[in-house]
């Protein structure tokens, strides 16, 4: 199918998936190539942030995207539905306890629905969206 042409290198499917396999043979999700966050030279992986989040108290989804920065190149930011009223300082010592400190979201937004594709999962896409027009022009 021309459709999937494009993703399919000598047999393989490239997914844009990125993975690492354990000696056992486990294999576990690190994120996708198009979500990592390049900020200052270092990896950020979205996947992981999301995770964290999900566990604090009120939040009931997240979701984290990059955004463009003049001095770092990329800085987290992190959206989040909550079922009650969340701190915002608070959930960043939360991931500051998990996490480098450069991995913590600078931001965090609260919405009142995630938005989703039409299968269901976060769309970033529409997140990003979103970033692109709060972020203001420079003169």
């Amino acid at each position: 199918d021309e459709r999937g042409a494009g993703v399919f290198v000598d047999g393989w499917y490239r997914s844009s998936d990125l993975v690492t396999v354990d000696e056992d043979g486990y294999v576990r999700v690190v994120d996708r190539k198009t979500d990592l966050i390049k900020s200052g030279g270092d990896w950020i992986s979205t996947i992981e942030l999301e995770d964290a989040l999900c566990t604090y108290p009120g939040i009931t989804s997240a979701a984290v995207i990059g955004v463009p920065d003049d001095r770092w190149q990329e800085r987290p930011r992190a959206y989040v539905v909550t079922s009650e009223p969340v701190d915002a300082q608070a959930v960043r010592t939360f991931l500051a306890e998990r996490f480098a400190r450069f991995w913590v979201p600078d931001e965090l937004v609260v919405l009142d629905a995630m938005p989703l594709t039409s299968v269901g999962k976060t769309d970033k896409n529409r997140l990003r969206a979103r970033a692109a027009e709060e972020r203001p022009v420079a003169p």
